[in-house]
């Protein structure tokens, strides 16, 4: 049985993904698809899965005796679907068997688990199962594919599912490849795993709560602003979670607060002390992390006193150091 990935490379040379057909040059620009592209890989992925079911014949198996595929991205399932789905299973019965491959403790889906949690609705005991032999490569890239085939998968579904099928592969270039994204595209999806703990565990149980080009951005801008970052988006995430900052903002906000933080630290720091010739300002001295810095208004200076200040600067900061 040939790999997955020689099998992309092979059927999806003329295949070109969703953004290439659209004439809009714009998105063309933005995507982050390369051949054979993300709508190739999908393509490819259906027809293994159909493959699979024409290798043999459907047989009932027990539905207690079948676990979801080990890559499943899915963390939501939609339930009004599922239910929808249960009750046309109920009224049709089962028209398109699950697939599933052997396991030390019985069988593990290779496609159809919303087939079978529907069955598992219905309080079912048996499903038609097609029993394939499948690598562990090959149910890593079709766990992910068909379910972007059947429901939107969100972008943090998908990184938690790439970081999974990562394993199965020699490196990312050759992951890049199986599933058709360029590799800027992949680290946009791989940045999910570089976001704080507070952050993930809001994404397990809302995943639509960021994308990915915002998560690549925010890991970007708390690498760069280090722990001064992390606290920033701390205090910020809850406004994102409740919806009143947009995720295509909330790098821009944490670069902001950071900032904003350090200027009112520089402002704690200063010292400012005036100095007078008789009830008139003359002028003032500021010492802050930046420097000391004397200013003394034009015109009160007479050309012997300035003439001293400078012997005495110079002095201070000439000779041998002692």
């Amino acid at each position: 049985m040939s790999k997955l990935r020689e099998e992309l490379l092979a059927k999806t040379s003329g295949v070109r993904s969703t953004a290439e057909r659209t004439p809009d040059v714009s998105r063309r620009a933005a995507r982050t698809e390369t051949a054979p592209g993300l709508a190739g890989a999908l393509a490819v992925a259906q027809m293994r899965v159909q493959e699979l079911e024409a290798a043999g014949g459907a047989t009932e198996l027990p539905v207690s005796a079948v676990v979801p595929n080990p890559w499943q991205p899915r963390r939501v399932f939609n339930e009004d679907k599922l239910t929808e789905l249960a009750e046309s299973i109920r009224e049709s019965g089962l028209l398109q068997p699950i697939v599933v491959r052997r396991s030390e403790t019985g069988y593990q889906i290779v496609a159809g688990e919303r087939r079978w949690r529907a069955h598992k609705l219905l309080n079912r005991e048996m499903i038609k199962g097609l029993v394939v032999e499948c690598s562990d490569q090959d149910m890593s890239v079709l766990a992910l594919m068909e379910n972007i085939s059947r429901d939107d998968l969100t972008d943090y579904e998908i990184s938690l599912s790439l970081r999974a099928t990562e394993r199965e592969f020699p490196n990312r270039t050759r992951l890049a490849e199986a599933v058709g994204l360029s590799r800027r595209g992949l680290y946009k999806y791989m940045s999910f795993s570089m976001l704080p703990a507070f952050m993930t565990r809001d994404l397990d149980l809302n995943p639509s709560l960021l994308g990915s080009n915002a998560s690549d951005a925010i890991s970007a801008a708390i690498k760069k602003h280090g722990d001064e970052g992390v606290k920033a988006a701390e205090e910020l995430w809850p406004d994102l979670v409740r919806g009143s900052l947009d995720q295509s903002k909330f790098a821009g906000a944490v670069t902001a607060l950071v900032s904003r933080r350090h200027s009112r630290a520089t402002a704690s720091d200063r010292t400012i002390d005036k100095f007078f010739s008789g009830k008139a300002q003359a002028g003032s001295i500021t010492k802050d992390v930046h420097g000391f810095t004397v200013k003394i208004k034009a015109g009160l200076l007479s050309d012997a006193q300035e003439s001293r200040i400078r012997q005495l600067l110079s002095e201070f900061f000439t000779g041998d150091g002692e």
